[in-house]
Parts: structure tokens; sequence; C-alpha cells
């Protein structure tokens, strides 16, 4: 008998949680990011799936709920071409940033919190 294994091949979407997702879809439109969907998926359910331009996973901003709390270190890692200019940008935009890493082997990097203290990562490709 032959076992089949499940094998996965990419990621399709990473969710945040936000307080105000209007707020935080005009913020990540600010860093780049297009609309793909924004739609009522269910009773006072709204999903809202972004992408960066040219495509890739998205990142879907999804109303906080006592399941799906703010104010978390996400996990979430974006790559930039140019972190020094990235993080500029952040900074401009008001929002708690963190230093720019330049460790001898590492890409540069640096960390942010979004307008619900979500904590997100940024760094150039390896």
């Amino acid at each position: 008998m032959t076992t089949r294994t499940a094998t996965f091949t990419g990621i399709s979407t990473v969710a945040i949680a936000a307080s105000d997702q209007d707020a935080t879809k005009r913020l990540f439109e600010d860093l780049g990011f297009e609309t793909r969907f924004d739609a009522d998926v269910a009773v006072d359910f709204r999903w809202i799936d972004m992408a960066p331009v040219g495509g890739g996973t998205t990142l879907s901003v999804i109303a906080a709920s006592d399941t799906l709390p703010i104010g978390i270190d996400t996990g979430i890692r974006f790559i930039t071409d140019d972190a020094r200019a990235a993080h500029a940008r952040v900074t401009d935009l008001g929002l708690r940033v963190g230093d720019l890493l330049a460790w001898p082997t590492a890409p540069l990097m640096f960390e942010f919190w979004d307008l619900d203290g979500n904590k997100m990562y940024v760094a150039e490709p390896e």
C-alpha cells in the first residue's frame, strides 16, 4: 500500500487583525500594496486581500476579534530592494520603527509596528 503525503506548493495569504480595516488598508496602500479583493464574505465579516505590485503572497486585513487579536508579533516578513528607503518611508508614515540592522551574515533589515501595534519585519533579499 502506498501512502500519499501532502505537499505544500506555496503560501497564498497571511492575515493580520486590524481594529480599523480602512485605516490599515490605507497604510498598506501607502506602502505600495494594491487591493485585490475587498468584500463582506459573511455577515459582519469583511475580507480585504492586498498584494505587492506584481503579485506574490497576499496580505489579508481582517477585523480584530477575541480569536484574532491585535498587538501581536505577526512573524510577517516583507521583502524590499532598498531597506534604507523602506525604513525612511515607514518612519515618515509615523509608525514605530526599529533600527536598521546591518549584520555581516544577514541582509539589511528592520522591524516596525502597524497602527494596532502588530509587529512585522522588512528585509532586503538574501
